[in-house]
């Protein structure tokens, strides 16, 4: 587990990178978003999976590719969402292209229409939902897609001198309350912040994180496009620029607009490739893209995403057991009682 000094010099070392460029399928995922106005949810972070990673979260970058139609089909709007390639720590062709349209002023609407989405998948416990759920999983280490505007907080307090311990310490670590309330009209998260009081895992807490381990962030987000992928993303771009509308004789069996029945029709017959970014077995709702309605008011496609696979119970190296972190907790209620 990557310290709280790491994080901030990774972030340091990031914000100063920027600024001198500046010249899945289930209910695993907690929709936070449906809290009333006013409520607020409680929730306790957790670390990455994959040791290697020195965050407790990981980055997901879409594209978002608008279509006039489905040839064939009609000439209603869909949207078509890719994975960029900057996920990946390689050169996204989409951006490549855009990036020089932001210099001319009467192309700028149009780049912001095919730059990249952010959010960030984080895991962890709701100590306490905002709301009543119909249906909880077995599993309650939970995932959420967190907006850039509520990271911002989440980034800015970590960069605080005054917080002394990683806030996803299992034993001084502590909960981030997630608080919604509303700015002119939208869905408004400004207030939320970390609580002030540290707080030790439960014994239930504990004994999941031992049960089931922590998730490796990074199997949930979209695949790696493959070089055939890649492809046939640069002509869906160069098509959507155009204003054409959708083929899915070339491009279904890659990524398919999200929702309806249109392929029921088609000629085609798409062959499913191996572990796709967005390619659709059963529709669910794009969790960011729901958060996107909630806040924003704007309409929004549903995405759909491969199943993550699964995988046996990871605990990140350096991080002790839940014996040992039972054996920590009970340590500290005996102090503070004695």
């Amino acid at each position: 587990m990557a310290t709280l000094d790491e994080i901030r010099q990774k972030l340091l070392s990031q914000q100063t990178k920027a600024e001198g460029n500046r010249s899945g399928g289930d209910n695993s995922m907690y929709p936070f978003w449906n809290t009333p106005e006013g409520g607020q949810t409680l929730i306790r972070f957790l670390p990455d999976g994959d040791p290697n990673n020195t965050f407790f979260w990981a980055e997901r970058l879409v594209i978002k590719l608008p279509f006039q139609g489905i040839k064939g089909e009609h000439d209603r709007e869909v949207l078509v969402q890719v994975p960029c390639m900057e996920m990946y720590g390689e050169t996204c062709p989409i951006l490549a292209e855009t990036r020089p349209w932001w210099k001319d002023d009467s192309l700028q609407p149009m780049a912001r229409k095919y730059w990249k989405k952010k959010s960030y998948l984080f895991q962890g416990f709701v100590v306490q939902s905002g709301f009543e759920e119909k249906e909880t999983p077995e599993n309650p280490i939970r995932r959420f897609m967190i907006n850039p505007s509520i990271f911002e907080i989440i980034k800015g307090s970590l960069m605080n001198p005054e917080m002394e311990d990683l806030p996803t310490d299992y034993v001084a670590g502590r909960d981030f309350k997630l608080v919604k309330t509303s700015k002119g009209g939208y869905a408004n998260y400004s207030t939320s912040n970390w609580s002030f009081k540290t707080r030790s895992l439960s014994p239930d807490e504990a004994g999941a994180i031992e049960t089931y381990g922590l998730n490796n962030l990074k199997d949930y987000l979209p695949a790696k496009p493959t070089a055939e992928q890649l492809e046939a993303i640069k002509e869906m771009f160069q098509a959507s620029v155009n204003d054409e509308a959708y083929d899915p004789a070339r491009w279904s069996q890659f990524y398919k607009p999200a929702g309806g029945n249109w392929n029921n029709n088609s000629n085609t017959t798409p062959s499913a490739p191996a572990a796709p970014a967005t390619t659709e077995t059963t529709t669910t709702v794009d969790p960011f893209a729901a958060l996107q309605r909630a806040t924003q008011a704007a309409p929004q496609v549903e995405e759909t995403v491969a199943p993550a696979p699964a995988a046996a119970p990871v605990r990140p190296a350096g991080t002790p057991d839940a014996s040992e972190i039972l054996r920590r907790i009970k340590e500290k209620q005996a102090g503070l009682n004695g």
